[in-house]
């Protein structure tokens, strides 16, 4: 398996759709969930996710301020849909990889295409394992894949969650501070005992004109860690600035 771009997961991207005119016009909103990489250039790459939650389709190139303006982080998203399909992938390896010691060499392949073609309207949208031959080698290769993406949910989370620690600060720079606190909170979904991604928060609040918002995430980041010398700073300053 080859990865030229980082993987950043499973984002979204919401649309409003509009049928009929005048007094019979509504609107109705609708969710689309993307595939998300990001080049050594720090651009981003968005492909939309079929119904067996496999990129398929159109890839799109988008800037940062793009990227982050316009999607949104979906982490459950990989827990309820990506990690049942990698299970269910990982069950037609094994199954293949039994068949082909048995010798059973027809039944194998089929197992084996099964596994590796995820999405049979597209033959396109696979695991970017590309065309390999039926063989145990191969069974192999593809099986250490999944195993390796199956027993890193921790690191991938957490490198999620730094993740959306460092566009959550570029947003907030940018006075986009309704995107900033978005990942903020996606991040604190991760751990929510951060406390620097609580006390980054409330500056985030207090940024927007949030003070409330604003001291009650000091205040969380202050029970996770009472020593924390920048935010009982920062408390007496909100505190100085709005007279509470």
């Amino acid at each position: 398996m080859t990865e030229i771009n980082q993987v950043l997961g499973v984002y979204s991207k919401n649309t409003e759709e509009k049928t009929g005119t005048g007094t019979t016009l509504q609107k109705a909103a609708h969710k689309t969930f993307y595939y998300v990489t990001r080049s050594e250039i720090d651009e981003y790459h968005v492909q939309p996710l079929n119904q067996q939650h496999v990129p398929s389709g159109l890839v799109t190139s988008l800037t940062k301020r793009q990227f982050l303006t316009t999607f949104t982080p979906e982490m459950d998203y990989y827990e309820k849909k990506t990690i049942p399909a990698l299970r269910s992938l990982q069950a037609k390896i094994l199954k293949g990889e039994e068949l082909f010691s048995e010798g059973n060499l027809d039944e194998a392949e089929q197992y084996f295409a099964k596994a590796l073609l995820l999405d049979p309207e597209n033959p396109k949208a696979s695991l970017g394992i590309g065309s390999i031959l039926c063989n145990k080698q191969n069974f192999q290769k593809l099986s250490k894949i999944v195993s390796k993406l199956l027993n890193s949910d921790a690191v991938f989370l957490e490198s999620q969650r730094k993740e959306f620690n460092i566009f959550a600060i570029a947003l907030r720079k940018q006075e986009l501070f309704e995107e900033s606190i978005n990942f903020y909170k996606k991040a604190l979904e991760i751990n929510k005992n951060d406390e620097n991604l609580h006390f980054n928060l409330a500056r985030a609040y207090f940024d927007s004109g949030n003070t409330g918002r604003a001291l009650k995430h000091i205040d969380k980041a202050l029970a996770i860690q009472p020593n924390l010398e920048w935010a009982h700073k920062f408390k007496k300053y909100i505190i100085k600035q709005t007279g509470k």
